[in-house]
């Protein structure tokens, strides 16, 4: 993020003040009136810039207010910069009656000077989870978002609405599979891959669709922050969807996804595993619970399969030159490195080679027998 970044994020702060809070929700915007009143007068002093953890946004803290400027980088779902906007502002809303989850009071569109546009969102004060008995209250959170009132399908745009959820996330991973073949992968890695891969196929073939809830699609443990309350918050939520919650749980859980993270890194015991998907068990209706039973290895093996290919995904395209113009592009996904701070590049980097080491893999996959 160059120094003039700051300079043009204020002053697209200032000039959407002054247009007031077109695109908030009615239900934030006596919440976030006060702070408006700040925003129309920011300066680039006003502005700092949080140490960057992920590949798709940058935050930065606006000094005076309880809120953070997200910014995005890319789109990892393909969207156009507006719709990007749209779908994530689309996630917080649908999110916010979970009570687990920040506000996001308004966007600021897409410009020359701000190609991704960037959204106001609620500032979150905690910690990252380091404790394995961070889970429980993470359990705890993906319960409340699963619990949340399903809508008609007619009602579901713009989330993704899966009828089987099961059957399109593995179209996921096989189009990621696709990477595999140019990627630096020994030939014991692929093997597995390939087995676990073919079991998936057959999950999907013969279990029916499950259950669809609301879902975050993205809740490795980097992306919560613990509150004093010690209540877990999910703060990216980028590819929330209606789609199966054991992919969620899968995901927290997973080897791959708490040893992911710069900052929020633990191994977590396979009796901790256990006790996290019953902490969620005793917190969702006793219906629910029950109908995922069948789902739930099945889940965890294709949200590992969708992790690990992937990473053989990120591997190749972050060799690529970065999209430029973004603001004009149809499809604003960009894995390109040069996006990124070397030394988060470099954990990548290092974090991918070893999730395709067949070590690791053969170790995952105990999970799923």
């Amino acid at each position: 993020m160059s120094t003039g970044q700051s300079a043009r994020l204020a002053q697209a702060l200032r000039a959407q003040a002054k247009h007031g809070v077109t695109n908030a929700t009615s239900d934030d915007t006596n919440t976030f009136a006060d702070s408006w009143e700040l925003l129309a007068t920011v300066e680039e002093a006003d502005l700092s810039l949080m140490t960057t953890k992920g590949l798709a946004h940058d935050h930065w803290i606006i000094n005076g207010a309880d809120l953070l400027l997200r910014v995005p980088k890319q789109s990892q779902m393909g969207f156009s910069a507006s719709e990007n906007l749209h779908y994530q502002q689309s996630c917080f809303n649908r999110m916010k009656p979970a009570d687990h989850t920040p506000a996001c009071y308004a966007t600021i569109p897409p410009s020359s000077e701000l190609p991704m546009g960037a959204l106001l969102v609620e500032r979150i004060y905690g910690r990252e989870p380091q404790h394995e008995s961070d889970f429980e209250l993470i359990a705890k959170a993906l319960a409340s978002i699963h619990q949340l009132p399903v809508p008609l399908p007619v009602n579901r745009a713009p989330l993704l609405s899966q009828d089987n959820s099961l059957q399109s996330t593995l179209l996921e991973v096989e189009t990621q599979a696709n990477w595999l073949a140019r990627a630096s992968i020994d030939p014991a890695s692929l093997s597995m891959i390939q087995t676990e891969l073919a079991l998936a196929v057959k999950d999907v073939r013969n279990l029916p669709a499950p259950p669809a809830c609301l879902i975050s699609f993205d809740a490795h443990p980097g992306n919560f922050i613990i509150d004093a309350n010690d209540k877990a918050v999910l703060v990216d939520l980028e590819k929330g969807r209606y789609s199966g919650c054991g992919f969620d749980l899968a995901h927290a859980s997973l080897y791959t996804s708490t040893t992911w993270d710069v900052s929020a890194t633990i191994e977590l015991s396979s009796k901790t595993v256990a006790a996290f998907y019953d902490t969620w068990s005793n917190h969702v209706a006793a219906e629910l619970a029950n109908k995922m039973q069948p789902y739930m290895i099945p889940m965890r093996r294709l949200m590992w399969l969708w992790s690990v290919t992937w990473c053989a995904m990120w591997q190749v395209e972050s060799r690529a030159a970065a999209v430029d113009q973004k603001n004009q592009r149809g499809n604003t996904r960009d894995w390109a490195s040069e996006n990124n701070p070397e030394d988060l590049t470099d954990h990548v980097l290092e974090r991918v080679n070893h999730y395709l080491q067949a070590d690791v893999i053969s170790l995952i996959r105990e999970d799923f027998y």
